[in-house]
């Protein structure tokens, strides 16, 4: 599969259901999206959101619970597993795979390096 990017609105509506403690409707989404700071206060039609969601549903992101209205919608994986599947693709791309690792474990910090470190000696059960 491959994974699209994420528009400023898309990834706003992702972060709020990463964040969410249970499915959320469109009106709730749209209610947090217009909170002061987030996507610089602009006031969002519902049919915006819900035109966001349904994209989001198609890229294979967000479920949506039919059986009830309004329509509650869950995020299909987590952030992280989000993030790692970001990272495989794009380690998919090229050529040169141990040169774009290298550059990567160049750009962290030193405790991101023992966190890498301690993470590759842990056993893992494949």
């Amino acid at each position: 599969m491959r994974l699209a990017t994420l528009g400023d609105l898309e990834r706003a509506v992702m972060e709020l259901l990463w964040d969410a403690e249970s499915p959320l409707t469109a009106n709730e989404l749209r209610d947090q999206l217009a909170a002061p700071g987030d996507v610089e206060g602009k006031e969002l039609a519902v049919t915006t959101v819900l035109t966001v969601l349904a994209r989001l549903e198609k890229k294979g992101l967000v479920a949506r619970e039919r059986d009830i209205r309004p329509h509650r919608y869950t995020s299909v994986t987590s952030r992280e597993d989000h993030t790692v599947s970001l990272m495989n693709e794009a380690l998919g791309t090229v050529l040169d795979r141990e040169a774009v690792l290298a550059r990567f474990i160049g750009g962290i910090s030193a405790e991101e390096a023992q966190s890498l470190r301690l993470l590759l000696d842990t056993p893992r059960n494949a």
